[in-house]
């Protein structure tokens, strides 16, 4: 016996995550495609993807259906004197944090933002735990 134990971490395990599943996204349209009547679920990095999609075109807090850490902020930069490099400094965090919720999402690479008269235009490469998929929006 010793005066000072020792003391070891105890190790856990992570959960492991269920197969995440979405209604395939027409983005073109914006609309859920559709075959025979009901909607065509997609799962793994394809779903994901959707969700990211989904994520980044919704404002954040507008909608009362949707969590307050759905969505984007992206529409606060709408109306501020912002110069265009604070603006798009600002959208890419928004757009990390908006991604960054679901625990699907591990990280953003590849991130650019630009504004395209009044739009912005995101594309980033999104790295889930299904692999890299890319977004543009």
């Amino acid at each position: 016996m010793t005066l000072f134990p020792s003391i070891q971490p105890q190790l856990t395990e992570m959960p492991t995550l269920p197969l995440y599943r979405e209604i395939k996204w027409d983005f073109e349209n914006d609309v859920p495609v559709f075959r025979g009547g009901a909607p065509v679920i997609v799962e793994g990095a394809e779903a994901v993807l959707v969700w990211a999609w989904k994520a980044l075109r919704t404002p954040r807090f507008r909608y009362e259906i949707y969590t307050w850490e759905y969505g984007n902020d992206a529409e606060q930069l709408v109306g501020k004197p912002f110069s265009e490099e604070v603006k798009r400094a600002e959208a890419a965090r928004y757009v990390r944090e908006c991604l960054l919720v679901n625990p699907y999402i591990t990280g953003v690479k590849d991130l650019t933002v630009t504004f395209d008269s009044e739009r912005l235009r995101i594309s980033a490469k999104i790295i889930t735990v299904y692999g890299e998929v890319n977004v543009n929006v």
